[in-house]
């Protein structure tokens, strides 16, 4: 079963959102919240796998909501693995979600996204596939970038990386999924699996969203480039 906690302030599209999940097989709604604050108390109590976050609420928002609830997750004792974060949102092109992408979460989601859309995402990153329409995450990305600050205790430079660990990093910043990786580069997808998940231990990332930020913020992949 995939446990799933659904956030947001309206109280239709946190009734609706639930309704869905609880209907649809493989998938338990283990709590709801209306703010953010409470999205970390409950996030903290529940321990779901997945998150629905809302990303514009009064009060606490989605971000510092990612933030903090991921933060926790990764100084939490005993290894457990980190709830994946999906926002919602109601524009595709949405500062606010690029922060939230830069703070770890998994990927977004709009609002006026379909039933088998939304339950595909929330199976989609409780499996680890955590770039949920990697050519809209890129558009926006590029979009954004330009006016943030660095990523927080980011390095300066990639060089930490093998050259192999670049070359699958900048491929997956520009929205190629693993298997597309492993054809072009001639390897197995089991060891685009591996340069990856070394590259998120040397970088200290959370998510593969957050990776394709910093591919960007670090100059690996140029806004606009094919």
């Amino acid at each position: 079963m995939i446990r799933v906690l659904v956030v947001d302030d309206q109280f239709l599209i946190r009734a609706g959102l639930v309704a869905l999940l609880r209907a649809a097989p493989g998938i338990e709604v283990v709590g709801e919240a209306t703010d953010g604050e409470s999205a970390v108390e409950a996030a903290a109590s529940v321990r779901p796998d997945v998150i629905l976050m809302d990303i514009r609420m009064p009060g606490t928002d989605g971000i510092s909501a990612t933030e903090r609830i991921l933060t926790a997750a990764s100084a939490a004792p005993g290894g457990a693995e980190p709830p994946r974060i999906l926002v919602l949102t109601t524009f595709d092109l949405d500062q606010y979600v690029y922060e939230a992408l830069r703070a770890g979460a998994s990927g977004f989601l709009l609002k006026d996204a379909g039933p088998e859309r939304l339950l595909a995402a929330v199976a989609g990153v409780a499996g680890g596939d955590m770039l949920f329409a990697p050519s809209v995450t890129r558009r926006l990305i590029e979009a954004y970038f330009h006016a943030s600050s660095p990523v927080p205790d980011a390095p300066a430079d990639l060089e930490v990386l093998t050259a192999r660990e670049r070359e699958v990093l900048k491929l997956i910043a520009t929205g190629m999924s693993n298997p597309e990786i492993a054809d072009r580069l001639f390897i197995s997808e089991a060891t685009v699996k591996t340069h990856f998940n070394r590259t998120m231990t040397k970088l200290d990332l959370g998510s593969r969203a957050q990776a394709v930020v910093l591919a960007y913020e670090c100059g690996l992949v140029i806004p606009g480039s094919p």
